[in-house]
């Protein structure tokens, strides 16, 4: 089969590789119809998270069911399903608790409960790292999905897959970005990042009732596409944080907002003191944005962490977290969790998914997608590719 293929940072090529097989009796097959580039590839992609060797990437895919494995209960070959991007098994402690990013059974040779930097991590993800289970993602042709009682979910027949394609990971995200804000209704949300995490992240909190929801980027192209998208107030990020935080103040009546969302993590837009500033703490990359947002968010309000960070940083604000008595919460989103209610809306036209899509493209041009998502050039603000072109 056909699939993009990870060489090492900076180095995605359209491969040749074989077809995958069922492995265990809950195992499918599936033929891949759509799939995605999500904001986490690019941490592959760029070598924050390094991957030692080849592997197929992605885990924002769905298809139709190609073989089914002898204790499959549910599926047959012929359906159409969108899969979470979290591999889990669904009987362990932590799935029965609603976290399947923790799954104790999905990542056996690198689970633990220390939860370090390269060892001891949580549960598997599709696509992502050795360190995360080592299983090849959906940036393919087919695909071998674990677990099969479990993740898959039937769609209608009567939706798009670009309607649903994104219940695999940014929509369940963004929504439990907001779920753990503990939105209830008539607050005000923060969101810093308007990639499809935070576009998704703003149609939520719409979808929870929120007063007000604020999108700050450091790119104006990317603001007006969270906009005309998601109807939010938008805020450019132009010198550096104070100006931002001063401005959601002032839309707060001073306190700042109920619940800020990080949805850029560690690899956010950096300058060159930025980056000094990393070398000489030996950190990964940069906790700025969560430091806005701790700075942005009222006292005792709550900031959610959807952006990813791989590694420790020894400038964490512990002092203002104590002494404005922030909530915080952060971790893999729980999509198997949330899946079936956000379908449900999607089935009812509460929400669109699709409308920020900016790019189609063939997997046969994979570098130049994963090119300009990382770039950010032709007004790129989503990627979904077609496995067969």
């Amino acid at each position: 089969m056909k699939a993009a293929v990870i060489h090492g940072p900076g180095s995605i090529k359209y491969d040749t590789v074989d077809d995958p097989i069922l492995k265990a009796k809950d195992d499918i097959i599936l033929t891949v119809t759509s799939t995605a580039i999500c904001g986490s590839d690019l941490h592959i992609y760029s070598g924050g998270f390094p991957q030692p060797r080849p592997m197929v990437l992605g885990h924002e895919f769905m298809g139709i069911v190609e073989e089914v494995g002898s204790e499959v209960t549910h599926l047959k070959r012929g359906d159409r399903v969108v899969v979470p991007f979290t591999i889990a098994c669904g009987n362990c402690f932590f799935c029965n608790h609603d976290v399947p990013g923790n799954c104790e059974h999905s990542n056996p040779d690198n689970y633990g409960p220390e939860g370090g930097i390269a060892t001891e991590k949580g549960g598997a993800l599709f696509g992502y790292t050795d360190l995360y289970g080592g299983y090849d993602g959906g940036q393919s042709q087919y695909v071998r999905v674990p677990y099969a009682n479990y993740g898959p979910r039937i769609v209608p027949e009567d939706l798009s897959d670009e309607e649903v394609l994104f219940l695999t990971d940014i929509f369940p995200t963004g929504y439990t970005g907001v779920d753990w804000g503990e939105v209830k209704g008539g607050e005000t949300v923060a969101i810093f990042g308007s990639g499809p995490v935070g576009l998704m992240a703003a149609k939520s909190a719409w979808l929870r009732g929120a007063a007000q929801v604020i999108v700050v980027d450091t790119l104006q192209y990317r603001l007006d596409k969270a906009k005309t998208t998601t109807g939010c107030t938008t805020i450019l990020w132009e010198d550096g944080p104070k100006d931002v935080v001063e401005h959601i103040r002032s839309l707060t009546e001073g306190r700042g907002a109920d619940v800020c969302i990080d949805a850029v993590g560690f690899e956010p837009d950096r300058n060159l003191g930025d980056r000094i500033k990393a070398t000489v703490n030996f950190e990964k990359g940069s906790i700025k944005v969560l430091e806005a947002c701790m700075s942005a968010v009222r006292r005792s309000g709550i900031v959610s962490v959807l952006g990813v960070y791989p590694a420790n940083y020894d400038n964490f604000p512990l002092g203002q977290f104590f002494d404005k008595g922030i909530i915080l919460k952060g971790g893999q989103a729980p999509a198997h969790k949330h899946i079936d209610k956000l379908l449900e809306y999607v089935v009812q036209g509460k929400v669109k998914l699709d409308d920020i899509i900016t790019h189609r493209l063939p997997l046969s041009e994979i570098s130049h997608a994963y090119d300009i998502f990382k770039k950010r050039e032709d007004g790129c603000v989503k990627v979904v590719l077609d496995p067969w072109k």
